[in-house]
């Protein structure tokens, strides 16, 4: 038998490596900042063009590298951060696979330019599908410019799965404010299409995190710190009063590594407990620091889940962290720098006692007795009455026969004449055919022909909802309630990006924006299916939805816009409906034009006919 087991070509090992380490345009971006972190830079910008499919430049101020260097940083493992496996054990850097750039170039055109300091000219190297095409020596300034052109140029089918150029600027968006965050003593910019959308100047973790998200999360950390044996714990959680219904600002920082943890999440919804609602989550910026030899980071292609040796210990020491901080918040009053200085005692009258007023009153006045015109004041009236005549004309014919206790006996009412029988009887029918009852809090029980149907109130307003959401976005027919005052309302930059992608949307169903500028937004309308008091809480679910899902067209905008908006505003398990209510919900469910699904696939009510309930008795 022939043998047919052979080895691969270096380009399509590359090509294979590089479907693990390159998964979208936000993966490239991952790789190069980490690069130019491990370089010992104090500048980095980043240039996107076209959601990164046609451009992702990333320029910092680094060691550089030599010409050799710059060489062998694309050959397939080839890295300067690891000399043998022990090294594994003892990881303070990034990148350390030698993976990424080679991964990199098999499926991108790859143009570099780098400068040690020391060396009077850079080294310009330009790779196309893992073959270098030129290298030369030019100028340029210390540090590292590396250009990724053309992504996945060779691959079509991976080209075609991207996504639209905003769904792919979110996800570089992201992976920009993790990086960001963990190395606030770096200065990063960020540009997309010619456009600057971030410029963060070096900082401290709590500035860099207001930079990131608006001046508005400033009032809402709460400072985390806490040092033991086995970690060392800071950053910041927010309030349990802007614990929000989706999961947003939740970032954990492992020796300044970004982080997914299920278990580590959990002992933080465990520190809330009983202070925030069960579907509410809150929002933390957590940096732990742990001996490297005691995580191993190497189980994941992206590395962003890490494996401890003792996660029970971890686990426990961040909880009570936590529920510390949050107990020192709840004692300690908050310093208020925005308070009226006009309310606050002056600096002169601040050792003086308080003198008591002088108060005079005149004990002998009478409002029911004649005052003499010589003692009276000028311009006082008198309170006497001045006629009483014919005050006991209001007591004439009610003189009481003594001996009568017909009391109302003679009393006749006015009959009335009976008009409504036909409505009556309506009713009674209606009443007759349409019985509903609430069972638990959670279901609405109603009779039919056949015997009865189970409704999940919960899912049947969310159906319902939905499709008068759609209705008004299709047609562009919505009522909007104006608001007496203009609601203010502060986003980060990257949640008003997607509130102008969403803003036509928004104003068909009823609300109206003034203005959106900068991290201000301003609304004057709203539907009228929304109280004032919700306005924030919608948006924030909309914005969460909006960069989890998928937005390719205009049809899945309206669709995720109308299922947010009615699994927002849809009455809740455990809220008391009214007979009304309960039969106003179940004709509007039946008038849908699909009733028995929800609009997220989940059934709506149940049917017990009656021959099911004779089987129970058998």
């Amino acid at each position: 038998m022939a043998d047919i087991i052979k080895l691969l070509p270096d380009h399509v090992a590359n090509q294979i490596a590089a479907g693990e380490v390159v998964q979208r345009p936000a993966s490239v971006v991952k790789e190069l900042l980490e690069n130019a972190i491990d370089a010992g830079a104090d500048s980095i910008k980043l240039i996107i063009k076209d959601g990164g499919k046609n451009l992702i430049q990333v320029i910092d101020d680094g060691i550089g590298m030599s010409p050799t260097d710059a060489r062998m940083g694309f050959e397939r493992h080839a890295t300067s951060k690891i000399q043998k496996a022990e090294d594994l054990f003892r990881l303070n850097t990034k990148g350390f696979r030698g993976e990424a750039l080679a991964s990199i170039a098999a499926i991108a055109h790859v143009e570099v330019q780098t400068k040690p300091e020391q060396d009077e000219m850079a080294t310009h190297l330009r790779i196309e599908g893992s073959e270098i095409k030129f290298q030369e020596v030019c100028v340029a300034p210390k540090g590292t410019s590396m250009s990724v052109k053309n992504l996945f140029f060779n691959i079509p089918a991976r080209r075609n799965f991207l996504k639209s150029n905003q769904v792919e600027l979110r996800h570089i968006t992201d992976e920009f404010h993790r990086v960001a965050m963990a190395h606030p003593n770096i200065a990063f910019n960020f540009y997309n299409n010619g456009s600057e959308l971030f410029n963060l100047p070096k900082a401290n973790q709590r500035q860099r995190i207001v930079h990131i998200f608006g001046s508005k999360t400033n009032e809402k950390l709460v400072p985390v710190n806490e040092e033991t044996q086995v970690v060392k714990i800071s950053g910041f959680i927010n309030k349990p009063e802007f614990a929000k219904r989706s999961r947003g600002e939740q970032f954990f920082f492992v020796n300044n590594r970004f982080i997914k943890s299920p278990y580590l999440h959990h002992a933080v919804l465990a520190a809330f407990e009983g202070l925030i609602k069960s579907d509410s989550y809150p929002g933390y910026f957590l940096y732990l620091d742990v001996d490297p030899a005691s995580i191993d980071i190497n189980i994941h292609p992206t590395k962003t889940e890490v494996k401890f040796d003792d996660e029970h210990t971890l686990y426990a020491i961040l909880r009570s962290t936590i529920k510390h901080s949050l107990g020192q918040f709840n004692v300690v009053p908050a310093l208020d720098f925005d308070q009226d200085q006009n309310l606050e005692t002056p600096y002169n009258y601040r050792d003086k006692n308080a003198v008591q007023p002088n108060v005079s009153v005149d004990r002998a006045f009478n409002p029911f007795q004649e005052v003499a015109n010589s003692t009276k004041p000028a311009g006082t009236k008198s309170y006497k009455k001045q006629n009483t005549e014919g005050w006991e004309n209001l007591y004439v014919g009610l003189e009481s026969k003594v001996g009568q206790d017909d009391g109302f006996s003679s009393v006749k009412f006015e009959s009335e004449s009976n008009t409504g029988s036909f409505f009556e009887s309506h009713q009674e029918s209606l009443e007759s055919i349409a019985t509903t009852f609430q069972l638990r809090r959670k279901y609405i029980v109603t009779t039919i022909k056949s015997g009865m149907v189970v409704i999940d109130q919960s899912r049947a307003h969310q159906r319902v909802l939905y499709e008068q959401f759609l209705k008004n976005i299709t047609v562009n027919e919505a009522v909007s309630q104006q608001l007496l005052f203009p609601l203010q309302l502060s986003f980060s930059k990257s949640d008003i990006d997607i509130l102008k992608e969403i803003k036509d949307s928004l104003t068909s169903i009823g609300f109206i924006f003034s203005h959106i500028n900068g991290e201000e937004v301003r609304i004057t309308g709203v539907p009228p299916l929304v109280s004032e008091s919700e306005v924030g809480m919608v948006l924030d679910q909309l914005i969460s939805d909006f960069q989890l899902q998928v937005t390719e067209d205009s049809f899945s905008q309206t669709d995720i816009l109308a299922k947010t908006l009615a699994k927002t505003l849809s009455v809740k398990t455990g809220e008391v409906l009214n007979n009304t209510s309960q039969l106003a919900l179940v004709n509007d469910l039946f008038a849908c034009k699909e009733s028995r699904w929800s609009p997220f696939n989940k059934p709506v009510y149940v049917t017990i006919t009656e021959n099911d309930i004779d089987k129970k008795f058998i």
